[in-house]
């Protein structure tokens, strides 16, 4: 079996669950036998092209013609059975399925975001839920608030772009979605359920350590995160432990404040995978404190996998990877307001059982072999029809 994946990396100074799941999936899939024939595009491209190829950039979402040939071009060589695709903005375009579709090969897509819908692909704006473009063939709204970018003139082009693949993406012959409720989304606009399957993300197995000492949040400080939420209930809980903050982005003035003010509160910056992995280990329990309805957060995983308990609210996946629900829970569960994460963290760290409980759960959803049997499932399926 031969497999295109293609992807849009997200720029680096960003950095992305999506962009490191797309990268254990093509080793997962080498290892397994599969071969691999990577179609990825950077962001970190952009900054680095001459004007005039910038100035072209506009249509990228809408179309990316270089890149319809030189997906054509591989296609024409490689002679894969099959395309995966992840992200398509901005460089490749969703015209990538048709591409796929003209050469009679057969396209996967997994969603790790509502972009299909919303051009910011969060369902976010102004610190709440936003549902205004919702259903809606023109994403008018999105272009009024700037939600692409901060930018309405971007924002105009990304709603260009999604009106005008609407029907592209109809054609597409199997939705991933990561969870049931991320299943529900495509159904809510128009995919039809023969072409949904749900499998959730891995993450590479570490292996499990001695349990460390604290909470650590490693996310990108951004406000639909919840790192300001964290802070917050972690004055409330006031727990004789360490939290330690991994990440970058807009909030990280307000954590270095935090840092200089609490002696338990450590700001760690931004760290590299290997940096990342030691700071799992060097704690007891992960938080989760999004107040969006985020997918499938990895750090979450990425606990699970180590054998490290989970904080998290009540919003997108995180309840699923903690267990909510579950006969042995790997976390607590909490509504996104700080009172209640504050009660969830204290608990979390008085009782021992749900770290103990955590690497089973990881071994049960969202181990390698789990999750790629599934993967492998679905292409065959879509190459038996």
């Amino acid at each position: 079996m031969k497999i295109v994946i293609a992807h849009n990396r997200y720029a680096s100074a960003q950095p992305s669950g999506e962009n490191v799941i797309v990268d254990y999936e093509i080793g997962a899939l080498r290892e397994a036998g599969v071969e691999v024939v990577p179609f990825l595009r950077s962001s970190d491209e952009i900054a680095s092209l001459p004007p005039q190829r910038k100035a072209l950039l506009a249509a990228s979402p809408v179309h990316a013609a270089g890149t319809q040939r030189r997906l054509a071009e591989l296609i024409e060589r490689e002679r894969p059975d099959l395309l995966h695709l992840h992200n398509p903005y901005p460089l490749l375009s969703p015209s990538v399925v048709r591409t796929a579709h003209r050469a009679g090969i057969k396209v996967v897509q997994t969603i790790h975001n509502y972009r299909h819908d919303c051009m910011n692909g969060l369902y976010f704006r102004d610190g709440h839920d936003c549902r205004d473009c919702h259903g809606k063939r023109w994403n008018g709204p999105g272009v009024a608030h700037a939600c692409y970018r901060g930018s309405r003139a971007q924002s105009a082009v990304m709603a260009v772009a999604l009106g005008a693949h609407r029907d592209t993406w109809r054609s597409v012959d199997r939705f991933i979605a990561l969870t049931d409720a991320m299943a529900g989304y495509l159904r809510s606009i128009g995919i039809a359920d023969d072409r949904i399957r749900v499998k959730p993300n891995a993450v590479a197995d570490p292996g499990v350590s001695p349990l460390g000492e604290g909470f650590l949040f490693s996310a990108r400080l951004v406000p639909e995160k919840g790192v300001e939420l964290l802070l917050d209930a972690w004055k409330r809980a006031r727990p004789a432990v360490p939290l330690r903050i991994a990440g970058d982005g807009p909030l990280r003035g307000l954590v270095e404040d935090a840092a200089a003010a609490h002696p338990e509160v450590h700001y760690l910056g931004q760290l590299d995978p290997a940096a990342r992995d030691a700071a799992v280990a060097a704690s007891a329990a992960v938080v989760v404190p999004s107040i969006w309805q985020d997918i499938l957060p990895t750090s979450g995983i990425e606990a699970l996998a180590a054998g490290r308990a989970v904080v998290a609210t009540r919003m997108g996946g995180a309840p699923f990877i903690a267990g909510e629900g579950t006969p042995a829970p790997a976390g607590v569960v909490a509504a996104p307001d700080a009172d209640a994460l504050a009660a969830a963290i204290r608990e979390v760290a008085k009782d021992p059982s749900y770290a103990a409980n955590a690497r089973a759960r990881y071994e049960a959803v969202f181990a390698p072999e789990v999750t790629l049997r599934r993967l492998v499932e679905i292409y065959e399926e879509v190459l038996a029809d």
